[in-house]
């Protein structure tokens, strides 16, 4: 398999990931809000404002003209999500929707942010 080929593998994974995350923000907005820490205001305007990034940066990266700066956008976004990573650590164990988040789990979800930016920084070089 070429490099080119496993490129165009990985951001559209990334970037429909990214959408389907930001469209689940907008259909089920309660596990979210649970994650906004308490001192950031205007939970509800933080909630959308990230799926409407989510969803654009993902489609972004779809598109070659795109890739490059929606990446950067990710990696900028991914970024700005780890005080709510903290935030889970600091509030595990607890109930996010359906799912127990337990220290455990919250604790391994701090390093998957530093992947996903790795991921998403593969993507700042490549535009094919």
């Amino acid at each position: 398999m070429s490099i080119k080929l496993l490129l165009r593998i990985s951001y559209t994974i990334l970037g429909f990931a990214f959408m389907l995350a930001g469209f689940n923000h907008f259909r089920n907005p309660e596990p979210y809000l649970s994650l906004i820490p308490p001192y950031i205001p205007l939970p509800d305007f933080i909630n959308f404002l990230v799926g409407f990034f989510e969803i654009s940066l993902g489609a972004g990266l779809l598109l070659k003209s795109s890739r490059k700066k929606s990446a950067w956008g990710i990696i900028i976004l991914l970024i700005l999500f780890i005080p709510a990573h903290i935030f889970m650590i600091q509030k595990a164990p607890f109930m996010m929707g359906a799912t127990l988040i337990t220290p455990t789990i919250a604790w391994l979800r701090l390093p998957l942010q530093f992947v996903l930016i790795l991921w998403a920084y593969v993507h700042t070089k490549n535009t094919d």
